[in-house]
């Protein structure tokens, strides 16, 4: 079934008015549908109650309705259990959990790429510094695709010591997709654990943890026609059990003594403290919104939108496509590196003054991949669904004549 991009567009206010925006900044966060809006509201003006903990009516409609989220979550990702979803603040937390709820020993390797966001990056930094784990990179190809071969290596060479491979599925900095499959296949060889970073895959494509056969999913609801400040991690949950939490207190145990404590299982070990109630229920109706939709689709349909982009800039006097030239290899992000003369904050700036496009600019939190290679930064559009070849071309045109104009 062909999407009808007239009809879905009118579930988004943010598209309604007399002349709308080309939003392409949709790596950062989607724009959210009614649906989502009105199931925030619902909780503030109707139902402002205490999940988990009160049995009145309000507080036993948040329970339920936060349950649902979670079910929802789970058959979203086929999840073998709905209590391997937890509820976190971002993708940013999730792996945080990941890194910091395991028990590491002094040596034990943990493989990353070049292309991680700072999310999947620094905790492991840290992990570096603080307990002497041996944080190892993965060097891309020249066009920034991933180097199985390279990997393969660096496996064999860390051997026993491998501990955790740490990726992510599609590169906010690039779009690129990375052969979760066969990376997996590889580090389950050397006795490793797999977590993905599915912040820009999870929105955009099918996701089946199942499948990828990996033991942590990391992921941003706000990237997914969500609430801001939601994320979600998943894992497998003999893994999650074993696990300490970063965030002790409240329902994250089952009782507490003076001199010790139970913990309750997960997913309630790692919610701690009172919720975001409405961000909890309004996921459901995010994941609703998008379980509605063909996730197939939505990847091709953004195929086509990055080639229009792509086509259209690519011969431009000092701009160059990070990745591949071919689209189909970058998804919907078009990440544009400006030589000196072209600021990339200025044009954004102008492309939302001038035509109403609204792209991001800057270092995308990958500032290793910018700073290792003496770039200030790139000029990124993202398109999601709910972007017409109009949105595009606008950008396309818009940004053309920027170009000219500070050359």
């Amino acid at each position: 079934m062909v999407m009808d991009l007239a009809k879905l567009r009118e579930d988004f206010p943010a598209l309604c008015e007399d002349q709308p925006v080309a939003y392409l900044d949709n790596a950062c966060v989607t724009l959210r549908p009614h649906s989502v809006i009105n199931a925030i509201s619902d909780y503030y003006t109707k139902t402002p109650g205490c999940g988990g903990r009160s049995v009145h009516r309000f507080g036993t409609t948040v329970s339920k309705t936060i349950a649902h989220s979670r079910r929802t979550l789970g058959q979203f990702f086929n999840a073998p259990s709905v209590n391997e979803i937890v509820f976190t603040r971002n993708a940013t937390h999730s792996l945080n959990q990941v890194a910091k709820g395991l028990s590491w020993e002094k040596g034990d390797v943990v493989l990353t790429t070049d292309r991680e966001h700072n999310s999947n990056l620094v905790p492991w930094l840290q992990l570096e510094e603080e307990q002497g784990i041996d944080h190892r990179v993965v060097t891309s190809n020249q066009d920034n695709t991933f180097d199985i071969e390279a990997f393969e290596d660096m496996c064999a060479d860390a051997g026993s010591k491998l501990r955790m491979v740490s990726v992510s599925q599609v590169g906010n900095l690039d779009g690129i997709e990375t052969p979760i499959r066969e990376i997996t296949k590889i580090a389950k060889d050397f006795g490793a654990l797999v977590c993905v970073d599915g912040a820009q895959s999870a929105p955009h494509m099918p996701v089946d943890v199942q499948e990828m056969d990996i033991d942590f999913f990391a992921f941003s609801i706000h990237k997914m026609l969500g609430p801001s400040g939601m994320g979600g991690l998943w894992g497998r949950e003999e893994l999650l059990n074993s696990m300490r939490t970063i965030q002790s207190g409240g329902q994250t145990v089952k009782t507490s003594h003076y001199d010790g404590v139970e913990w309750a299982k997960t997913p309630s070990k790692f919610e701690g403290g009172l919720g975001h109630f409405a961000g909890m229920m309004a996921t459901g109706a995010a994941i609703d919104y998008l379980t509605s939709l063909d996730m197939e689709q939505i990847h091709e349909h953004e195929i086509h939108l990055n080639r229009i982009m792509s086509n259209g800039v690519k011969d431009l006097d000092g701009v160059s496509i990070i990745g591949p030239e071919d689209a189909s290899q970058r998804g919907g992000i078009c990440s544009l590196l400006l030589d000196e003369k072209l600021p990339a904050h200025d044009i954004a700036l102008l492309l939302d003054e001038v035509s109403g496009v609204m792209v991001r600019s800057g270092q995308h939190c990958v500032h290793s991949w910018f700073n290792d290679r003496g770039y200030n930064g790139s000029l990124r559009a993202s398109a999601y669904f709910y972007n017409t070849e109009e949105d595009v071309k606008r950008f396309v045109d818009t940004f053309s004549e920027a170009v000219q104009a500070f050359q």
